[in-house]
């Protein structure tokens, strides 16, 4: 029997007696074990999946008990006090402190790893990941820039590894219903789509992390449980403070992707699926003051995409910091018009949320005809993919590495507005060329350097 492992991986040679010694092995086995069958991207769908976490201290946390069917075999944080509690609930994991130590130690051991660090961190760790053919779970927004995010996409459909992002709404019933709702024309052609959210405030002076605040200046001790270098990662160096983390870190240009990146991937994911969107023609952007440490305070995103086959051409609108759009005069009075939420405006009305308004209008309508495949699960979808089945919702070479990168390029039209001190940016983009065409100088801000040491 040949090991067969994904093209990526280096193969090892292997003498006849330890061949005849494994297959042998294998003989007493009604399944057969993993290292017999390959490791990643071979593993019977009857055998449970051996999965790495990193960074496991906050979502991660979640994502690993979403994913208890199969066996948790080893644990990365940089911050052991932090993760202590996901420590406790697999005390079997061996722990680590940096994914690579883990991925180089554990290769034999793992198929299987979930991402979910900083933002800045996303893309080393998946791609370590992927480039040991392993398949990968990553946290959206997926990477930290526009670069990384094509660039993963491309490897992982390289490696042929089952990839999914976190965007967990993605498998939902509400989601499929307005692609259904759309598509069966219940709104006509759709022009304008408006997605808001009150990311990064809360509420009156709330704030879910900062932004629109400079860097701190005094100096305390890094705690004894964290490694502090470690988590910089391939950020530029600069001292710690606990104005970074856990969470905060979300807000700093260097380490987070704003409110937008925290959000896009989620609110903007129906959209995409529903309009069929590629890339865009043109991203313009305007916001409150920003300054080079943190995202601002709130701003507002112009989308403009081309006409797909019959469909429109359409433009989604995007704002945080608590902007939204007017109040539709078709939204009923006493109904709630939240702080978070989209509205797709099409030639014969609206949908809000994933229901026609005004709500008579939905009881009219009904429910429409199903066109669209149910979902098992977000994490279900991912395990199954890893064990041979059909590719996740949001894996990164067919969906989720787009998406990311449209994304992205929001908060890459709000970099000019710093340098150059205006108030409002438009940037034409050509997608299959990663550039801008009209601004030159933005396309610096497409990809970052990685501090000395880091590498993928």
């Amino acid at each position: 029997m040949t090991s067969v492992r994904s093209p990526i991986v280096e193969q090892k040679k292997i003498s006849r007696r330890g061949f005849m010694g494994a297959a042998a092995t294998a003989a007493a086995f009604t399944v057969v074990p993993r290292h017999v069958l390959g490791g990643a991207g071979r593993t019977a769908p009857s055998e449970k999946l051996n999965i790495a976490g990193i960074g496991v201290g906050g979502r991660g946390s979640g994502d690993l008990r979403a994913l208890e069917s199969e066996n948790i075999v080893a644990l990365c944080d940089v911050d052991w006090r932090h993760a202590a509690g996901t420590f406790r609930r697999y005390p079997s994991a061996r722990k680590y402190k940096d994914f690579r130590e883990m991925l180089d130690k554990e290769d034999k051991n793992i198929d299987a790893v979930m991402v979910a660090t900083p933002d800045h961190m996303h893309f080393m760790a998946s791609m370590w990941a992927i480039k040991r053919g392993k398949h990968v779970y990553c946290e959206k927004p997926l990477t930290h820039s526009v670069y990384e995010a094509r660039t993963l996409a491309e490897a992982a459909r390289k490696a042929g590894v089952a990839t999914q992002m976190g965007n967990q709404g993605q498998a939902g019933e509400a989601p499929r219903l307005l692609r259904e709702t759309i598509w069966d024309g219940a709104i006509g052609q759709v022009r304008d789509v408006h997605v808001w959210t009150d990311r990064p405030l809360n509420g009156i002076n709330k704030w879910y992390w900062p932004q629109g605040v400079d860097r701190p200046t005094d100096r305390p001790e890094v705690p004894e449980t964290l490694d502090w270098d470690l988590w910089l990662g391939p950020a530029p160096y600069r001292p710690y403070h606990p104005a970074y983390l856990p969470f905060k870190w979300r807000g700093w240009w260097d380490f987070g992707t704003g409110a937008l990146g925290d959000i896009g991937c989620h609110s903007l994911d129906p959209v995409f699926r529903a309009l069929k969107l590629g890339h865009p023609t043109s991203v313009e952007a305007c916001c409150t003051l920003v300054n080079n440490e943190t995202y601002p305070v709130a701003s507002r995103v112009t989308y403009e995409f081309p006409q797909r086959g019959d469909m429109a051409p359409v433009r989604v609108h995007w704002y945080d910091g608590g902007m939204k759009p007017p109040r539709p005069r078709e939204l009923e009075d006493g109904r709630t018009w939240d702080t978070n939420g989209a509205l797709y405006v099409g030639d014969e009305g609206m949908i809000l949320g994933n229901r026609l308004i005004p709500e008579s209008r939905q009881r009219e309508y009904g429910k429409p005809p199903q066109k669209v495949e149910r979902s098992p699960g977000h994490h279900k979808e991912w395990i199954l993919a890893c064990k041979g089945g059909k590719p996740a919702g949001s894996n990164f070479p067919d969906h989720a590495g787009l998406l990311a990168q449209v994304v992205l390029l929001g908060n890459l039209c709000l970099r000019p507005l710093i340098k150059e001190k205006m108030t409002k940016v438009k940037l034409h983009w050509d997608g299959d060329a990663m550039k801008v065409t009209n601004l030159p100088e933005a396309n610096q801000y497409l990809r970052r350097e990685y501090r000395e040491g880091w590498t993928v």
